[in-house]
């Protein structure tokens, strides 16, 4: 059965990827073009115990995807796989529970390694990043990071629609929930994440979860 699932929507990257995965896990490796269908691959296969995630692939916001899946299925290991090395986006998703983060452009033999650090319970960054990575890591997304671990995975979806702007009866229509119960969730998130307002959550959620471009999609 297949342990690992690339989550990317470069089929050339993903084969490379998969090519060399395969020699460390020995097992199937599935694929997902798309945030979506990376959430359809984890709920059919619940064996699933790591993502290498790409952070610009469809359906994803920075690294919202990062923490909805650290949400939905806090079990799995989730690995950042991105061109992006920027250091402030390396730090967040690092404080955001990504377990390791690698850039495209380390060598294959450096990837498999960091695999095999994280299937061991550890966590991994490229050595010559280790340092500055971890010695600036703002304490508010630390902060932030722990709040949204109090959410629970439904409470977490209303957080996301509020966000976006919806109001009550849509974000019930959407989750396909009673107005009530929405209104029972946001007052549990503004009690979590110790803001006084909807628009506040929604505005520090975005800001917090939001990656720099860097001028390229990978």
């Amino acid at each position: 059965m297949a342990r690992a699932v690339i989550a990317d929507d470069h089929p050339l990257f993903r084969a490379a990827l998969k090519q060399a995965l395969a020699e460390t896990l020995s097992t199937d490796i599935e694929e997902a073009a798309s945030f979506e269908q990376l959430l359809q691959v984890l709920d059919q296969q619940p064996q699933l115990e790591l993502v290498l995630l790409d952070l610009s692939m469809p359906g994803n916001k920075g690294l919202t995807a990062l923490t909805s899946l650290r949400s939905r299925y806090p079990d799995v290991l989730v690995v950042v796989v991105s061109a992006n090395e920027q250091l402030a986006v390396i730090r967040q998703a690092m404080a955001f529970g990504a377990s390791a983060y690698i850039p495209k452009s380390m060598p294959l033999a450096e990837l498999q390694q960091a695999i095999h650090t994280v299937l061991a319970g550890d966590t991994w960054l490229p050595a010559h990043l280790t340092d500055a990575v971890r010695a600036e890591t703002p304490s508010g997304a630390h902060d932030f990071a722990a709040r949204l671990e109090l959410l629970t995975p439904q409470q977490y979806r209303v957080l996301e629609c509020l966000a976006d702007g919806l109001l009550n009866k849509q974000i019930a229509y959407e989750l396909n929930v009673q107005e009530t119960t929405i209104k029972q969730h946001v007052s549990a998130i503004l009690r979590k994440l110790e803001v006084t307002n909807r628009t506040q959550a929604g505005i520090i959620f975005k800001q917090m979860l939001s990656v720099p471009d860097d001028g390229e999609h990978s």
